[in-house]
């Protein structure tokens, strides 16, 4: 199954770049601790709440323990995103989907970690 946050939330494709600015990650636009902006100064934060609230639900929905999101989106990002400045640099750092997918208990993978991903199912399905 497949599911875009941000396209579920309404943004449009083509869209303006957006980064979490005035934090270090997702966790930190949960905890309304910043937000996420694009490129044009427009405050998107409500949206990608949106992505990823709908996310989690469909996740849940299909009794979902793994997810694997595209790394550097402020949405789906896993182990990096960039710095909130529009200046290609790139942080340690999650996105709001993949944070709230992880608070949740789902464990969320990079498109870097497909052999990881495949391994961890392979020995979830082999416990059961």
């Amino acid at each position: 199954m497949s599911v875009c946050p941000e396209l579920s939330a309404g943004f449009p494709v083509p869209r303006p770049p957006a980064e979490i600015a005035n934090g270090q990650s997702g966790e930190d636009v949960l905890s309304d601790r910043a937000r996420v902006v694009e490129a044009t100064g427009a405050d998107v934060t409500d949206l990608y709440l949106q992505g990823a609230w709908a996310a989690l639900s469909v996740a849940q929905e299909h009794r979902c323990r793994f997810a694997l999101l595209a790394d550097g989106s402020p949405s789906c990002g896993s182990s990096f995103i960039y710095d909130g400045q529009f200046a290609g640099r790139k942080h340690e750092g999650a996105g709001v989907t993949a944070a709230l997918l992880r608070r949740h208990g789902i464990e969320v993978f990079a498109e870097s970690e497909i052999e990881a991903l495949v391994r961890r199912v392979e020995g979830n399905a082999a416990a059961e």
